[in-house]
């Protein structure tokens, strides 16, 4: 791994507007590469968080920058909008209707790579992972096996770090990148060699005109492959269904999988994934339920077509730790299991963990999304007891007081947790989980605070003295 060429983009001049996660290392990593950058961002603190790290770059980087609203786009080479910033739906930003109206083409930072890459004259091949939900697992989990087998890997993009923040990888190199759908709307000359969806069910709506936009945006993961490439799908939605008769017509090779139907390429089946009844891979724990299991057998199919022996990649499956916030075990106590499962900011998602246990103690809440949890109702059944928080608390209990299931009005997690382990030992409830199936920014700045929090709490009440049982007589 090294930089890129400090003249690679030399004469070529690029707008960023937005300066956040995404757009501050696309800056700086412009710059480096020899191009001018006016960046902009409607606020202060993201100003001056821009202002610190230009003086962290060479001289000649940070005169290339200027800070700066976006008036006139002329002599542009290119926009590069945060993908929070709507460039046509619900309402297309002013900058963005400026560009268009200029010729200006709007990137995504990850076409920027690619054409990064591809400049410095490095042959690294490109894995791209939608999907509604999965993808941060099943980017990480590939990684992890690409690792394991010695090939020089970069994972970022949606997951972070931004794609122009990674290294520039030498020809044997692979980049995985989860592509949100706001980002493959944004590509252009970026091509997959190995692109995979996982799922399709409804979000982001507003931004794509309903269920048929989004679900085009998703697919746009798969524009420009070959004969040469590889494109997995999973088969587990009707919408992906329809999508996966389309890619068996090619051009690319297409593998369908699923958790659960032995009928797929790649299925999962016992705690492992499958291949025409063969096993290629058993699951470790911190892989667990069906849903993990499409996204393992996702990695498999792309691990194998970019070249991973058989023995390392059976290996490094069952060696992965998983991912932060994602199902994860953070305290354990008295027969009672903590599970910070906070990335489940839909529904969708938390029907994926609910799935994993028969009898469990639900901490749910924060800002609902639109349906709210009224899709969860078959595993209504496995909830002893829930635990509300956050501003939507109500609108949730109104479903589960509908449908018999147990609650308490908590209203922060401080007050959720304790409550939580008590309710467990009296019920002899093996699993306290954290899933909240709703936004995090009522209570707390994103669902990695939200998890870090519950896993201070978990630890606090689990290493408290024993008073008594915990238990009814």
């Amino acid at each position: 791994m090294s930089s890129f060429p400090a003249t690679l983009f030399s004469g070529q001049h690029f707008a960023v507007l937005g300066l956040g996660r995404n757009g501050l290392p696309a800056v700086c990593a412009l710059a480096q590469s020899g191009a001018t950058v006016q960046a902009w961002d409607d606020g202060e603190a993201a100003r001056a968080a821009l202002a610190k790290a230009v003086k962290a770059l060479s001289p000649d980087a940070a005169a290339r920058i200027t800070c700066a609203p976006l008036e006139s786009l002329n002599g542009t080479d290119g926009l590069v909008l945060s993908p929070g910033i709507p460039h046509i739906l619900p309402k297309s930003h002013p900058v963005a209707v400026m560009a268009r109206e200029a010729g200006v083409p709007i990137l995504s930072d990850a076409e920027l790579l690619f054409r990064a890459v591809r400049k410095a004259g490095s042959k690294a091949r490109f894995a791209g992972i939608t999907g509604t939900n999965g993808k941060s697992t099943t980017t990480t989990l590939l990684a992890h096996i690409l690792a394991e087998a010695g090939l020089p890997v970069a994972a970022g993009g949606n997951l972070g770090p931004a794609a122009l923040a990674l290294p520039l990888l030498p020809d044997n190199g692979v980049y995985v990148l989860e592509m949100s759908s706001y980002m493959l709307e944004r590509l252009d000359t970026l091509h997959f060699d190995a692109a995979c969806l996982l799922n399709l069910t409804p979000d982001h709506l507003d931004r794509h005109a309903g269920m048929e936009g989004y679900a085009r945006a998703k697919t746009r993961v798969f524009t420009g492959q070959t004969a040469q490439d590889l494109a997995v799908i999973g088969v587990d939605d009707s919408w992906c269904q329809e999508i996966a008769k389309a890619l068996q017509a090619g051009p690319a090779q297409c593998l369908t999988i699923s958790g659960t139907n032995p009928a797929c390429d790649l299925y999962g089946q016992d705690n492992a994934i499958w291949q025409a009844g063969q096993c290629v891979a058993h699951l470790g724990p911190a892989l667990p339920g069906s849903h993990n299991a499409e996204n393992a057998a996702s990695a498999c199919a792309m691990a194998r077509f970019l070249g991973v022996p058989e023995a390392t990649l059976a290996a490094a499956i069952l060696s992965f730790p998983g991912l932060p916030h994602r199902q994860k075990l953070v305290a354990e106590q008295n027969g009672v299991a903590f599970i910070d499962d906070s990335k489940a900011t839909n529904a969708d998602a938390s029907a994926r963990a609910l799935g994993c246990y028969d009898r469990l103690i639900w901490i749910a809440g924060g800002l609902a999304k639109e349906g709210g949890i009224a899709s969860l109702t078959p595993y209504f059944p496995r909830i002893i007891h829930a635990f509300l928080i956050g501003q939507d608390a109500a609108q949730l209990a109104e479903t589960l007081a509908a449908h018999g299931v147990p609650f308490t009005l908590s209203g922060t997690l401080e007050n959720a947790v304790p409550a939580a382990y008590t309710a467990a030992r009296m019920t002899d409830t093996p699993v306290v989980m954290l899933s909240p199936a709703c936004a995090s920014f009522d209570q707390f700045s994103g669902f990695e605070a939200r998890g870090l929090r519950f896993l201070e709490l978990a630890r606090t009440v689990t290493e408290q003295p024993e008073t008594g049982t915990g238990k009814a007589d």
